[in-house]
């Protein structure tokens, strides 16, 4: 399984709408992909809920899990990235 562990980039977190755009972009993948802060139990990335769940704030550390390597490194650029800024 790949993972990969970022930093969030929204200035508010991964609160509706980044959680938003990162389930979207999930979704795209047949694969299982995972989010999880903090060595918790992995969140559904395609459910915008469930990551905000997360309670990730701008500079957590957030890990991505996956079968697939390129949905990894996907979501974990757009978890870097200020969402919030589009």
């Amino acid at each position: 399984m790949a993972s990969k562990t970022v930093s969030v980039g929204s200035s508010v977190g991964l609160h509706a709408r980044p959680a938003a755009l990162i389930a979207e972009a999930a979704g795209e993948y047949d694969d299982e992909i995972l989010l999880s802060v903090d060595g918790e139990e992995g969140v559904d990335a395609t459910s915008p809920l469930l990551i905000m769940t997360l309670g990730a704030e701008k500079g957590a550390q957030v890990t991505i899990e996956s079968d697939n390597e390129e949905a990894v490194e996907t979501i974990a650029a757009l978890i870097e990235k200020d969402l919030d800024a589009q």
